[in-house]
């Protein structure tokens, strides 16, 4: 990105740290609308957003249609918790 822009209130970096809480649903109101407008007049944010939203949609479509014995969901966790 080349600048940092502010649109609507909120700048270009706030909108890409709260990208996952938006595209998650986890925002008040008044956040997402505030994001709203800063992607509406802001091409840049509006087009990574945009691919982020489709990336992971398409993760959740994945993982939605995932199924997994017992054994390998703890083999998963297992894996999961190691990770930290």
């Amino acid at each position: 990105m080349a600048e940092d822009r502010e649109v609507a209130g909120i700048r270009c970096f706030e909108v890409l740290g709260r990208l996952s809480d938006y595209l998650d649903g986890e925002l008040e109101a008044a956040a997402r609308r505030q994001i709203d407008a800063h992607l509406a007049g802001c091409t840049w944010c509006e087009q990574f957003g945009g691919h982020m939203g489709q990336v992971v949609g398409r993760l959740r479509a994945e993982r939605d249609g995932l199924k997994l014995d017992e054994a390998g969901a703890k083999r998963l966790a297992e894996r999961l918790a190691g990770l930290k």
